[in-house]
């Protein structure tokens, strides 16, 4: 799809995904949404139930970082422990970040840390799962991550090479972290241009999942929002957009929005809360897929 002047552009991969015949397939579009993102565990946790395995999986954003937990053969059940371990420990989180500080005073002076420049590749390794590979082509099942050319402006699907330089280009949320240099292109948080990237999937399997965990601001109506409330606030009304124009113009078989309610972007910290107030998210997605096998066994 190619939405009013952005031009999709992507990063030629030497195998396309191709679709699968004989029972219907299935194929998985996580959205951004920071840490609002950790309610993706509950779709992948259903699919396991379920024993589904897509033939396919795409990413924007915290959607990428998830995806590839799954496409590198984790478990929902695996995924939900490490997190919890991980960004969803204070101890862990300040335990991880004061590894990666600067190991002298020249190297704090010359490359001091400052809001927006955090380093994202390498807070992703010190937070990952350390088995997960470092390519695309050693992931069990094939993944499109999604990033933003700055200068380009446009959107750009990575398909394979490196895994962590596209996973940290993908969730680089401007103002944040970093943005990310790859093929001497500028690169910025996937969810800017596409923040639910099923389009990619729809020929690629039967049934295709989209997740949105965007959120919008949320309030009762007078509150007047302060700075970061508006910066961000205003990013969630930017991809919503988006996305409702995407849906009008092509929508995927599965569309899901989990109960976020007011988590903000970097609330890793209430992962617990987040899964609780999105578990509902798994029955919605169990009565959607056996719709959607009951009229393919119908037709």
């Amino acid at each position: 799809m190619q939405q009013a002047g952005i031009v999709n552009s992507v990063i030629p991969a030497t195998d396309g995904l191709t679709p699968v015949s004989g029972m219907p397939t299935v194929a998985v579009a996580f959205g951004g949404g920071g840490a609002r993102g950790l309610a993706h565990i509950h779709i992948i946790e259903t699919l396991d139930e379920l024993g589904i395995r897509p033939v396919a999986i795409s990413g924007s954003s915290i959607g990428a970082i998830m995806g590839a937990g799954m496409a590198a053969g984790m478990t929902g059940e695996a995924i939900r422990e490490h997190a919890l371990m991980t960004v969803g420990n204070k101890t862990a989180v300040v335990s991880r970040i004061w590894g990666l500080r600067p190991q002298t005073v020249r190297d704090a002076v010359a490359k001091g840390i400052r809001i927006g420049q955090f380093n994202l590749e390498r807070i992703l390794k010190a937070f990952l799962p350390a088995d997960l590979p470092d390519r695309f082509e050693d992931l069990l099942v094939p993944m499109q991550v999604i990033t933003t050319d700055y200068y380009g402006q446009s959107e750009v699907i990575i398909d394979h090479g490196q895994l962590f330089p596209a996973l940290a280009a993908s969730s680089s949320i401007p103002a944040v972290f970093m943005p990310v240099r790859m093929n001497d292109r500028v690169m910025i948080d996937g969810g800017i241009s596409n923040p639910v990237p099923y389009e990619c999937l729809m020929d690629v399997a039967d049934i295709v999942i989209g997740i949105d965990v965007v959120g919008a601001p949320e309030g009762d109506g007078t509150h007047i929002p302060n700075r970061m409330e508006s910066i961000f606030g205003s990013g969630q009304l930017m991809m919503q957009t988006a996305i409702t124009l995407k849906l009008k113009i092509q929508p995927p078989h599965i569309f899901l929005r989990p109960t976020v309610g007011r988590t903000g972007v970097m609330d890793f910290l209430k992962a617990r809360e987040v899964l609780a107030m999105s578990a509902g998210v798994k029955d919605d997605l169990k009565r959607a897929l056996e719709q959607q096998f009951e009229a393919r066994i119908k037709a």
